[in-house]
């Protein structure tokens, strides 16, 4: 297993990095056979865990924080806040009234004294970003949380962020978490690099752009709509979407490139992430024991120019073959209050 700083913050974190999101109601219910899995992930050298409040509704904090009984010391343990926990205001997003109570919980269910990595899952527009970095702020200042970061920012929140904490003397965001894969490269267009500006972390999720970067999706075979990851996004592997065309297209191609170069696909497509200069860290979401062994043959395996070539002529370079769960989209775009003047406004107009 290789190991890179995390940002500047001196971290040392292994270049896979655990994901959680499948443990739970929404993938594994077997909460031994997951104990099981954190466990081989961290004897064959991952030495950092990423999970969220809202993974299952908290089933998977729980989850990890009974896994990492006895080898809590030796893990960097990574969780996020923003998604609603529980009905009713005032129970998600990035406030300060509800971050400090969110943080609490979710040292409750992790059975762990402080958190080293705590992410801000979202952007939160009703929010100035001032009070939730001064919250976080406070949160190290307590030994609750030893860093901070974001997690599916677009680049220009990301910048306003680094200003505002320059300008306020406060803490600053050192990691950013997005969405990177070969079918889904639109981060390298800002994000990425602006990332590297400020000497941010990076741990990408979904690199196998949610399984269908895992060999089983194929043009002319059948795919069950109803079971595993199809049936969480059925429109992103329904192969009479013409829009799907394209990615099949490309998978069939990077299958003959793994193929030719002694991989299989899911290890070509998480060394393609962690190829790329900004990116620290590849987040793997196993769901199964199979699933961890087979990402972690591949944890040594480089990339040289040739092949990272080949890709940029599968796939260009800052190409979204599909959008990764819809992110980024703008509230001026998606809330139609943000595009009209209210109707005083309109009439003196």
């Amino acid at each position: 297993m290789r190991y890179r700083v995390l940002g500047g913050t001196g971290i040392e974190v292994s270049v896979h990095c655990l994901g959680t999101m499948m443990f739970g109601a929404v993938g594994n219910p077997d909460h031994e056979d997951c104990v099981r899995i954190v466990h081989a992930a961290l004897d064959q050298g991952i030495n950092f865990v990423d999970t969220a409040d809202m993974y299952s509704a908290g089933e998977s904090e729980t989850i990890v924080g009974r896994a990492l009984r006895g080898r809590r010391d030796d893990v960097v343990l990574a969780t996020k806040v923003h998604f609603p926990m529980g009905e009713g205001p005032n129970r998600g997003g990035n406030s300060r009234r509800w971050i400090v109570r969110a943080v609490e919980e979710s040292l409750r269910r992790l059975d762990t004294d402080w958190i080293d990595l705590y992410q801000v899952h979202r952007p939160d527009h009703t929010t100035d970003i001032e009070e939730t970095l001064g919250a976080l702020g406070d949160l190290v200042r307590a030994g609750k949380i030893r860093a901070f970061g974001c997690s599916t920012f677009p680049a220009e929140e990301i910048v306003e962020s680094q200003h505002v904490a320059e300008r306020r003397a406060l803490g600053r965001f050192r990691t950013e978490q997005p969405p990177y894969s070969i079918l889904a490269r639109g981060v390298e267009t800002a994000v990425l690099p602006v990332c590297q500006r400020y000497g941010m972390g990076v741990l990408v999720w979904s690199p196998l752009a949610s399984g269908f970067l895992s060999g089983r999706y194929r043009p002319g075979r059948a795919v069950d709509l109803t079971a595993g990851r199809p049936a969480l996004t059925p429109a992103r592997f329904d192969p009479a979407i013409a829009g799907n065309a394209a990615k099949y297209a490309a998978v069939e191609e990077l299958l003959a490139l793994a193929d030719e170069i002694g991989c299989t696909l899911p290890e070509l497509a998480v060394a393609f992430t962690v190829a790329h200069p900004a990116v620290t860290s590849a987040i793997i979401g196993p769901r199964t024991m199979e699933q961890l062994e087979g990402l972690l043959k591949g944890a040594t395996l480089t990339l040289d120019d040739a092949v990272l070539d080949r890709i940029d002529e599968i796939v260009p370079p800052g190409m979204n073959r599909y959008q990764p769960d819809g992110v980024w989209s703008p509230p001026v775009l998606t809330d139609p209050a943000r595009r009209r003047r209210p109707p005083a406004d309109r009439a003196a107009a």
